[in-house]
């Protein structure tokens, strides 16, 4: 049983947001806010706010048939950048040309694991 948490539709670039998921995932949970704590990019912080949101539902009770689990025993099992839709615009240039712009969105997701449910 894991515990999942998702920002959909940050107003990110996935491709920004993607090396950062790469570091923390795998790591435990507290060693993943502290890497990334340390960065000094954007999708840091959002990344962590959705790190954050899964720490709290694996503490909820209510969430989990009345346990909370630890989270010094979690592990980040699964953190994907995938991407969103796109806010298209056209940008005017010279001799009546059009450029057009991509504003991309990305969808965060994370998903964590007690380690003893990893065991077996």
């Amino acid at each position: 049983m894991g515990f999942k948490a998702s920002h959909r539709y940050a107003r990110i670039s996935a491709r920004k947001v993607r090396p950062l998921a790469n570091l923390v995932r795998g790591k435990f949970v507290d060693e993943a806010l502290e890497i990334l704590q340390f960065q000094p990019h954007r999708g840091a912080r959002l990344l962590e706010k959705v790190l954050r949101s899964a720490i709290g539902n694996a503490q909820d009770p209510d969430q989990n048939g009345g346990r909370s689990f630890n989270p010094e025993r979690l592990v980040v099992v699964d953190a994907r950048v995938d991407g969103g839709p796109m806010f298209k615009r056209i940008q005017p240039r010279a001799r009546g040309m059009a450029y057009g712009i991509l504003r991309r969105t990305s969808h965060i997701s994370v998903e964590l694991e007690s380690i003893d449910a990893l065991d077996g």
